[in-house]
């Protein structure tokens, strides 16, 4: 799909396709999150988050030649907001109450509830990716043949699953950039496939998640740019229903998890396991610690669920990806040795996978939270009102410091309120962590200005080659 209702802005799905065809309203900075702005040129609040006023760059053109205005931002929301189009973008979307047309380069926003830090959620998002209004009304088809946008490249060729070609935009706004004359963008879902191809020379530049392959290229001489993120990938636990609505059972399996043993098992001691909610660096960062390995409380909490008819039973649901598939293996291989504990593992291709879990048709399945702006991801994942929030966990406090963060103003204020978040995390165990995301681009040595924001996306107008 080329709509961007459908696409996920993060390296490894849609973010460099997205930012080629649509470019972007703003992004923010790796490090300091702080907000910068491309076709827009202000997104702020003077009351608290309730409403936002949105301008844009005078001028801003479609490739059909129809103007990229405040009335093409507000048609791409409202559909975003959408049930009915079930984009990944709902959940940011859904935020947003009302839009309302102030003048072509002007449109006020108003929130459901306040959040002064609602332009972290944009720009994780394809509400910063805005398509032409007039191809969007030709229905799917036609725009997946001839999607337009406003951003640096245009799509001359896609073949489904395999490859995308663009090429340059020369009505670009911000020219001289794009520099490349085109792209090409190969599907490879293996990482050796992807690694090969780096070492060979057959790719300039590879979107890349394994801590173990991004190793790999780098002894081979690569070089690569990683985003430094809290968070990470989790298993996460279906608490609406046996076994895992009882907080002991969720306790057993954190503490009987050996993170060190999946990180060498998966990923050749190569990725990071993580020790606290945020990084070192973060504002937010404290020194509460996840979970950690202890077998013999483990087993104290399994014998007493047995005790009472609980031993515990349950299937891992895991993609038929190679990482998935070994990691749901290697904790399955670890529950062995403890007693009144039974893992099955169901292996499920990716089409299969998302509407059971949607559906909350699953025990047990590895999603994620990759952390930056707390807000963004955290409050997504793990607020009892949010349509992200697939393991089902509902708290009081949880909720009540998720909005704190959400609300507060002062990085202070914030902080605090995640604190609370993540003692209630530790306290209630919806989810296991066991490695940092690692939002990397491997390039080869003629490959120069890589530069990214949010969750690695890349912005391919920056991209030149020797």
């Amino acid at each position: 799909m080329m709509d961007p209702a459908a696409l996920i802005n993060v390296w490894v799905a849609n973010g460099l396709l997205g930012n080629a065809l649509y470019g972007t309203l703003m992004i923010n900075d790796e490090e300091t999150l702080d907000i910068e702005y491309k076709m827009a040129t202000d997104f702020t609040t003077s009351d608290g988050g309730r409403t936002f006023t949105l301008m844009l760059r005078p001028g801003l053109m479609f490739t059909d030649g129809t103007p990229l205005d405040a009335a093409a931002v507000k048609f791409n929301w409202d559909r975003l907001r959408d049930p009915s189009v079930a984009s990944p973008s709902l959940p940011p979307a859904a935020q947003v109450a009302s839009t309302e047309v102030v003048d072509p380069m002007t449109l006020k926003v108003t929130m459901v509830s306040p959040n002064p830090n609602f332009a972290q959620s944009l720009v994780t998002s394809g509400m910063n990716w805005i398509a032409s209004p007039t191809a969007l009304q030709k229905g799917t088809e036609a725009f997946n043949a001839e999607p337009v946008g406003a951003g640096p490249f245009t799509l001359v060729n896609w073949q489904r699953q395999s490859v995308i070609e663009l090429t340059k935009n020369p009505n670009y706004w911000d020219a001289p950039r794009p520099y490349l004359d085109g792209i090409t963008i190969r599907s490879a879902t293996d990482t050796n496939q992807r690694v090969n191809a780096m070492t060979t020379g057959s790719a300039d530049l590879a979107s890349e998640a394994s801590g173990a392959s991004i190793a790999k290229a780098e002894a081979a001489g690569l070089s690569s740019e990683t985003v430094p993120t809290g968070g990470g990938q989790f298993i996460g636990l279906n608490v609406r229903s046996a076994p895992f609505d009882d907080e002991r059972a969720r306790r057993a399996l954190a503490l009987a998890l050996d993170r060190d043993a999946i990180n060498a098992a998966v990923y050749n001691g190569a990725g990071e396991v993580p020790e606290t909610l945020f990084i070192e660096g973060s504002p937010f960062y404290t020194d509460t610690p996840l979970p950690t390995t202890n077998r013999a409380e483990a087993q104290k909490l399994l014998d007493e669920l047995a005790a009472e008819g609980k031993s515990l039973s349950f299937t891992f649901l895991a993609y038929s990806t190679p990482e998935n598939r070994a990691v749901a293996e290697a904790f399955q291989t670890q529950l062995t040795v403890l007693d009144n504990v039974e893992a099955n593992v169901e292996i499920i291709d990716f089409a299969a996978g998302v509407p059971r879990i949607a559906a909350h048709d699953f025990d047990m399945v590895i999603l994620s939270s990759t952390v930056q702006d707390p807000d963004s991801s955290l409050w997504s994942v793990f607020h009892s009102t949010s349509r992200g929030n697939y393991t089902g966990i509902s708290d009081p406090q949880l909720d009540e410091a998720l909005d704190a963060g959400r609300i507060a103003t002062t990085v202070e204020a914030r902080t605090a309120a995640y604190q609370v978040v993540q003692d209630r995390l530790v306290e209630l165990n919806p989810v296991l962590w066991y490695t940092r995301s690692s939002p990397t681009y491997v390039s080869g040595k003629n490959v120069h200005g890589i530069e990214m924001y949010t969750v690695g996306s890349l912005l391919p107008e920056q991209l030149w080659l020797n």
